[in-house]
């Protein structure tokens, strides 16, 4: 193919224009027709666009024609890249040349020459493949910019008014003339000789369509309902899957029995040229009407459904009335723009035809935006539905508010003359709001299967796959509301193209293809790094005599390992060349190191941790204060759950900057000191001795080093005395020292050893102020009373008590 060989078509355009220094190339005839056939579609294009005079269908033509030869220079520019690079590979390694005027080695002098003449016949054509595609691509731009300035010119424009009076005199004899023309039209081609020999030619053909198509209209919601009774017998809901399968073919039998029928009309070729025109949209036409009754009989079960009872009943039906209504509102304005192109009519008759369907369409729109729940109809499932739908109310209620602006604004555009920007808002809103409303139905009969496959049965509604496929779907209608809002085709295809072509980030062209290979290698090297990690978790490490917390430093340096080689191979594999971002990295590593210090820090201490594993997964640790196990270490924080079962995130930087105390590090031995004082006067031997046998006798201590007993002093109350005794699992420490304290009271009860409790004597000055207040009667005392305190006869008078007369002279304060 001519397209296959247009590396060599860019020596052709070097040739033609005689400068390139001595480079020739020898090219086929169809090869030099080819590229002289570009120069000529680029040079009328630059006419075309120059004069601004041809049409959009004209313009779109020139455009197709253009983008082709586009896509095969887009094609060319990036031909031989592997071959270049190697080249370039081998002058580099031969070095640069001699600029001091000596002369290098013949063979090396020849080896260069020869080198650079292949690279220039490689260069070359990509340089001038690279030249037309950007022609191309100007030529592009400007036919878009020229059709897209038309058709806002066109929106803008103004006509006449529908509301006045005296055109609607003339727009009624255009349209009572279009159609006694298509009937004429019509009774001439019925009495012709050629329609009555087709007829006769084809009139057992055409009765057997007539035929189907009346079975199909007749019994095809009958026969559809019998086949979902048999799909019914696989399993699944009648009112999900196969309700929603069976649907679909009460539509489609009788829409193939409408094109039968169409088909069998065309055939008798009684239509002429007008009947032809208008026959040829009938299956179109009964689509739309088909598909808004399916959207009403599915919005009828969604509120049917238990657990979604949004509107009532009567209000649901009420809904399926308009949607039908607006599906014949839609036919009338396609049968208007019909007539408009087959009878070539003024704007005036235009504007008044159209206005009675824009004015219907709106009113509709804004009697369904009237239509909500009744107040105070939830009852417990649905406040249950409400709180899950709770985001989607506000989507809706944007919707109505949409519904009710688009609404008046279309009547109000069209009455004053501006039919074209009244077409162009309220037939696309009506069909935006049938395709949210589809998008909804798809993604609940998405759910139904997913529910029915998984038995999740109705709670797949409220899924995370239901939520995904929303999103999909919603993503996927967004070409089709782009063409409802006047998008063009080739509008997609030029964002379809560019899309596929990728685009650049720092000098790294990123495109479709290279991202999903991308995708793809860093998936599969991610679960071959998850694969390693099992692995050595379950079956290797458990063999070897490395402590748990080793083993699990070795399993997480497996996986950020895995994990780094994995994209490093996707970024090889994708083809990403990322020495261009190298200034980018440079000036990112700067703004990291300033503004995400912390975050820098504590991954670089979470490095460290898994290397030297000052701690471990397991280990009981005390840092800043607070106790806990070690639960997982990650190269940002670490995990320690506490004895009240609470999880802390520590930070990193804090166990390799701060004092932690680890408990259990390489082995669970610890020491346990139980303090107890006893009462002055007590034999000291004597108890020294009995916390030494109660130490012995734990079976949680060691015997080596043997536990001892300390007399640590004379305490203001007591003598005290420490048990202190190395155990053999430090983990038991509160329950070594709480059966030690059981232990030592039993036996200091039997030896009648007394434990001391503080003491103290309060004194009180001026205790008359306390005792008889001056503004009420003491209280008789009795005669065999003593006084509980000691009065100071020093103080005669009363007086108000002070902070310095509160403090006592032993120090005490009250």
């Amino acid at each position: 193919m001519l397209r296959q060989f247009l590396v060599l078509l860019a020596f052709a355009f070097v040739v033609a224009i005689g400068a390139a220094g001595g480079v020739s190339a020898q090219l086929t005839d169809r090869q030099s027709e080819y590229y002289q056939g570009w120069l000529s579609t680029a040079e009328r294009a630059e006419k075309v666009i120059e004069a601004n005079r041809a049409s959009n269908a004209s313009m779109e033509k020139l455009r197709t024609e253009i983008s082709g030869y586009r896509d095969d220079f887009n094609r060319a520019r990036s031909a031989n890249t592997d071959r270049i690079q190697t080249l370039e590979s081998q002058l580099k390694a031969l070095g640069p040349k001699p600029d001091d005027g000596s002369s290098e080695p013949e063979d090396i002098a020849s080896l260069r020459e020869n080198l650079e003449q292949q690279l220039n016949s490689l260069k070359v054509p990509r340089i001038i493949s690279e030249e037309a595609y950007s022609r191309a691509n100007g030529l592009i731009s400007e036919i878009d910019k020229i059709i897209r300035e038309r058709q806002r010119k066109e929106f803008l424009e103004r006509g006449p008014s529908p509301l006045n009076p005296a055109h609607w005199a003339p727009a009624w004899v255009d349209v009572t003339e279009a159609g006694r023309a298509l009937m004429n039209e019509t009774k001439a081609n019925m009495r012709s000789a050629v329609v009555r020999e087709k007829l006769k030619g084809s009139g057992l053909a055409i009765g057997i369509l007539l035929a189907v198509a009346a079975i199909l209209l007749l019994f095809g919601r009958s026969w559809s309902e019998k086949a979902g009774d048999y799909l019914r017998r696989f399993g699944g809901s009648g009112r999900g899957v196969w309700t929603f399968v069976v649907s679909l073919f009460r539509i489609i039998l009788p829409w193939f029995g409408v094109v039968l029928i169409v088909q069998a009309v065309v055939m008798t070729g009684v239509p002429g040229l007008r009947g032809t025109l208008l026959i040829q949209e009938i299956p179109y036409w009964a689509a739309i009407i088909l598909f808004y009754d399916w959207i009403g009989r599915q919005v009828y079960f969604m509120g049917e459904e238990r657990g979604f009872k949004v509107l009532s009943a009567n209000t649901i039906k009420e809904l399926r009335v308009y949607l039908d209504l607006l599906a014949l509102m839609l036919i009338l304005h396609e049968l208007g723009q019909l007539f408009e192109r087959i009878e070539n009519t003024s704007e005036a008759t235009r504007a008044v035809v159209s206005f009675p369907v824009i004015l219907v369409t709106a009113l509709l729109l804004l009697r369904i935006r009237q239509i909500r729940r009744p107040e105070g109809s939830e009852d417990e499932t649905d406040q249950g539905q409400s709180a899950r739908a709770a985001g989607f109310s506000q989507l809706v209620e944007l919707l109505r508010r949409a519904l009710f602006f688009l609404g008046i604004a279309s009547v109000v555009l069209a009455a004053i003359g501006y039919t074209n920007a009244a077409e162009a808002i309220v037939f696309p809103s009506v069909k935006t709001l049938v395709l949210i409303t589809a998008i909804v139905i798809f993604q609940r009969f998405i759910s139904s299967i997913y529910g029915w496959l998984t038995g999740q049965g109705d709670a797949a509604s409220d899924s995370l796959f239901s939520v995904l496929v929303g999103f999909a779907l919603a993503i996927l209608s967004l070409p089709i509301l782009a063409l409802y809002w006047g998008a063009r085709d080739s509008d997609l295809r030029e964002a379809w193209s560019r899309l596929l072509m990728g685009f650049d980030i720092g000098g790294v062209t990123i495109s479709p293809s290279n991202f999903l290979t991308f995708v793809a290698v860093f998936a599969i090297g991610y679960m071959l790094t998850r694969l390693l990690q099992s692995g050595l978790r379950n079956s290797l490490l458990p063999k070897t005599s490395i402590d748990p917390g080793g083993q699990n430093a070795i399993v997480a340096g497996t996986g950020y390992v895995g994990i780094f080689l994995a994209a490093l191979a996707a970024i090889i594999v994708a083809g990403f060349d990322l020495s261009s971002l190298a200034i980018v990295a440079g000036a990112l590593s700067v703004g990291i190191g300033f503004g995400l210090q912390t975050i820098v820090s504590n991954f670089v201490s979470g490095i460290i941790l898994l290397v030297e594993r000052p701690i471990a997964k397991g280990d009981w640790i005390d840092v800043n204060g607070m106790m806990g196990y070690v639960r997982d270490i990650s190269v940002r924080s670490t995990r320690v759950e506490t004895f009240d079962r609470t999880d802390v995130i520590v930070p990193n930087s804090d166990l390799i900057s701060g004092v932690v105390t680890n408990y259990t590090r390489g082995n669970t031995i610890g020491r346990v000191i139980v303090p107890v004082g006893v009462a002055y006067g007590t034999d000291t031997r004597k108890v020294e001795k009995i916390l030494g046998e109660i130490a012995n006798a734990h079976p949680m201590v060691l015997a080596n080093p043997a536990p001892n007993v300390v007399f640590q002093g004379f305490g203001a109350d007591s003598l005290d005395f420490e048990i202190r005794a190395i155990l053999r699992d430090v983990n038991w420490v509160l329950s070594v020292k709480s059966d030690m304290n059981h232990e030592i009271n039993r036996r200091f009860t039997e030896e009648g050893i007394e434990i001391p409790f503080a003491q103290r004597d309060l004194w009180l000055r001026n205790p008359e102020v306390l005792v008889q207040p001056a503004n009420k009667a003491a209280k008789p005392q009795q005669p065999d009373q003593q006084e509980p305190v000691k009065t100071d006869d020093s103080s005669a008078a009363p007086m108000n008590l002070t902070e310095a007369d509160m403090d006592g002279d032993n120090g005490e304060e009250l």
